[in-house]
């Protein structure tokens, strides 16, 4: 499990990736974070890229996934997004988005680690 607080709008909001990501967002959204991620991840290397907005799809994307982190990180947040992210003022998604996309690669990076040495305990 990994955390970072982030700052949004003079806001320090806690945001967590764990194993448990995948299926709170699974539960919560009916959608796989995997691919989401993955289509995210490509639409803002390409907006880095060519200097291209954000698809509404790709912005839906990322609310979602900042909110299930946040909430992983402090269940008492409000319990629906547009309550969640009416407490902030205009942000920048380009400044909140790679911190996200830090934070989920970092933790995919210690569950491979893990799973290496579990296969090196037992044996397999």
């Amino acid at each position: 499990m990994i955390e970072k607080t982030i700052d949004i709008c003079g806001k320090e909001v806690k945001f967590r990736s764990s194993a448990t990501i995948p299926r709170l967002y699974r539960i919560k959204f009916k959608r796989d974070i995997f691919k989401d991620l993955t289509k995210l991840e490509k639409a803002y290397s390409k907006k880095a890229k060519d200097d291209d907005d954000l698809e509404i799809d790709d912005l839906e994307i990322f609310e979602n996934v900042a909110y299930i982190m946040a909430f992983h990180a402090n269940p008492s947040i409000p319990k629906t997004i547009d309550e969640w992210l009416d407490q902030f003022d205009m942000f920048s998604i380009y400044q909140v988005l790679p911190e996200i996309l830090t934070l989920w690669g970092e933790n995919l990076i210690t569950d491979v680690e893990a799973k290496k040495g579990l296969a090196e305990v037992s044996g397999k």
